[in-house]
């Protein structure tokens, strides 16, 4: 007999058995329920039966397979449903033959699921959010993640290696988006996160820190307008949240224009490390995972009870004289106008200016540098949200200048107001 003709006549005899056992299973059920004053249960009514045979596990009842799910591509690889992996895209090659290339980290879930970002270090000197992508994909699982995580921690390499905010160039690559295949180093950079990275997504979280000596309060920048990007905030759980116009040339404004909903973290001050930003960012990435159900709630630690703070105007105090600078205010406080908010000394310690408040708010920047030239930006103030929305939702460079015109006049408000 060939082997063809022996598998069928095999397949007919397992066939055969599974009708007969089954025959029995429902005469036996309709038996005991006789016995016992019930009627017979019909076979639709019973569990799916599995019997092994060398064929394998089979079903009598056949339910429809579910469709697995495909595999990530990002860059020249492919990763696989509950794996993750590191890579590098290459961006350039030096002219010693090195090649330079954007770090990225991939989780690919099991299960289907949203396709989020998160990078840092678009500007070269913020390393805060290096540690927060660090920290954020040591507590996840591909085993445990829903849909897809894409972690890029330092987009400008090169300004990140040579300890400098912008390219080579002096270019912003925070105003290159979405950049060009053909462009400048910066175009190509931008051009080379947009497609491998941006446009696979449909939520990202940008961090960022100060810059040029000045620290920020942790805080959201983002269309607050957008109901969608206003629940992302709100899950995030900044201490503030700041609606922030969109800039051309950004990645926020570029990621935007592709359907995408960006959150803008700021926090702590270039090239430190600062672990109240870390913390609170960490958190705040793991609170939206959790809000986009890709991980589980437990995940995520719990938002805080005090509610974020809403802002949609801000306005930065200037110096209006060189001075050594006394700061007397820290991030976070609430101020209200005329405060006093530091003083500005010669070198002998003889004050020149009172610096005070411009505006009631909250202190959501300052400068941490020592020495201040007429017109440097001192402390950033934000209006916190009035129920009765009036406010423009600019950020306002040129504030009023409240200083004392003089030094006599100087002393005389130090008396007043210690």
């Amino acid at each position: 007999m060939s082997p063809s003709r022996t598998g069928r006549s095999t397949s007919r005899s397992v066939r055969s058995g599974y009708a007969v056992v089954w025959s029995v299973i429902v005469a036996a059920s309709s038996s005991i329920a006789s016995s016992c004053g019930r009627s017979p249960r019909r076979a639709s009514e019973f569990p799916r039966l599995r019997i092994r045979t060398r064929c394998g596990w089979q079903d009598e009842r056949v339910s429809p397979r579910r469709t697995p799910r495909p595999s990530f591509g990002i860059g020249s690889i492919r990763v696989r449903p509950g794996h993750s992996r590191e890579l590098e895209i290459p961006i350039t090659t030096l002219v010693t033959g090195t090649t330079v290339s954007l770090p990225v980290r991939v989780i690919h879930g099991r299960e289907d699921g949203p396709t989020a970002w998160i990078d840092a270090a678009i500007h070269g000197d913020e390393v805060v959010g290096v540690e927060v992508v660090r920290q954020v994909m040591s507590r996840l699982s591909a085993r445990t993640l829903r849909g897809t995580l894409i972690a890029v921690p330092i987009v400008n390499v090169f300004g990140f290696t040579a300890g400098r905010r912008y390219l080579p160039d002096r270019r912003d690559l925070n105003r290159s988006f979405p950049g060009s295949a053909r462009g400048s180093l910066a175009a190509r950079i931008a051009h080379l996160m947009m497609t491998e990275v941006v446009d696979k997504c449909s939520v990202g979280i940008d961090l960022h820190t100060g810059s040029d000596r000045r620290s920020n309060l942790p805080q959201i920048r983002c269309d607050l307008d957008d109901p969608e990007t206003r629940a992302l905030a709100e899950a995030f759980h900044a201490p503030v949240m700041y609606h922030a116009r969109l800039r051309d040339g950004s990645l926020r404004y570029a990621a935007r224009e592709r359907g995408a909903r960006v959150l803008l973290y700021e926090g702590g001050e270039a090239w430190r490390m600062d672990d109240w930003a870390v913390e609170a960012a960490v958190d705040g990435v793991l609170r939206v995972l959790a809000h986009l159900d890709m991980v589980d709630p437990g995940v995520a630690p719990p938002a805080p009870e005090t509610p974020s703070l809403v802002s949609r105007r801000s306005g930065w105090v200037r110096a209006t004289t060189t001075g050594i600078l006394h700061t007397e205010v820290e991030l976070g406080d609430v101020v209200r106008e005329r405060d006093r908010l530091g003083s500005l000394t010669n070198s002998f310690g003889r004050t020149l200016r009172v610096v005070r408040a411009d505006r009631d708010g909250i202190v959501i920047g300052r400068t941490e540098a020592p020495l201040v030239n007429r017109g440097d930006a001192i402390v950033h103030i934000a209006e916190v949200e009035r129920p009765v929305e009036t406010s423009t939702g600019e950020d306002v460079s040129d504030p009023t200048e409240l200083a004392a015109p003089d030094e006599a006049a100087a002393v005389e408000r130090n008396k007043e107001q210690p």
